[in-house]
């Protein structure tokens, strides 16, 4: 069972919804331990002071904010704490959205609100909320601080439960404008190859099926150290020679659909 990491209440005008927050993911990846190759012995991590060439000690290091022009400002823990959000226990929900409307880019980390009381009225309320926005097909966006910082959130219904996603701000999200993606009239493709594109893709289409994407390098990781568990030479492959644009865009799709079908 997932650890807690948040409790409180999820609140909208006057209703109150106790609940928890548990993380939706769980870490896989495999992690090593940093070794000197001479010796294995573990590697130790020191702050370390390059004027006075002394180990400093976690509770005499301060911070600094490197200003355009080359200056900087100090910041001591004192100063953190005075912009630190006041801690409360309520998922405030400011609106609710059509779920659609919201592009995945600003999603974040995903979490599970689960019921954080037995309480009949406080499992009617939950199960209100999520039959609600499940049939309106409604998302609500709030905020709620979490391990001292305050993060904006998407609560939707997801499979009978509650799912809340922290989400990244407007201005952390670059517009497409700042990228070198060809608009307008450049590179505008044919009718004839959109058709042929389409194509492709209807023939590639199928249903979402999470199940069969698998984390091919973790697998293969996990091989090598199988491997080498058992005393056997690991070497890696050759590297394969990146594939070349088609000269022929409008062929190179015509030969694409014909293999799939």
């Amino acid at each position: 069972m997932a650890r807690s990491l948040w409790t409180g209440s999820l609140s909208f005008g006057l209703v109150n919804v106790p609940v928890s927050v548990l993380s939706a993911v769980r870490d896989l990846d495999l992690h090593f331990r940093q070794l000197h190759a001479e010796d294995a012995a573990p590697i130790d991590v020191q702050r370390w002071c390059s004027k006075e060439d002394v180990e400093v000690p976690y509770e005499e290091i301060t911070h600094s904010y490197e200003l355009d022009d080359g200056g900087e400002v100090i910041v001591t823990d004192e100063d953190l704490e005075a912009v630190e959000p006041r801690k409360t226990r309520t998922i405030d929900i400011e609106q609710f959205v059509e779920e659609a409307d919201v592009d995945p880019v600003y999603f974040d980390h995903p979490y599970f609100l689960v019921p954080a009381s037995d309480d009949d009225g406080a499992l009617r309320a939950y199960r209100l909320l999520v039959d609600v926005m499940a049939s309106t097909e409604r998302a609500a966006l709030g905020r709620f601080v979490m391990r001292a910082k305050e993060y904006l959130a998407i609560v939707r219904s997801r499979d009978g439960a509650l799912v809340l996603t922290t989400m990244l701000f407007a201005d952390e999200v670059r517009d497409p404008s700042d990228v070198d993606a060809p608009t307008g009239r450049q590179a505008k493709p044919t009718s004839k190859q959109l058709d042929a594109a389409v194509a492709v893709i209807e023939e590639l289409s199928t249903a979402w099926e999470p199940e069969r994407h698998e984390d091919c390098y973790r697998k293969r990781l996990e091989q090598v150290i199988e491997r080498k568990r058992k005393g056997e030479t690991v070497k890696a492959p050759k590297a394969e020679d990146e594939p070349e644009p088609a000269p022929d865009l409008m062929e190179a799709l015509e030969r694409t659909l014909a293999e799939l079908k």
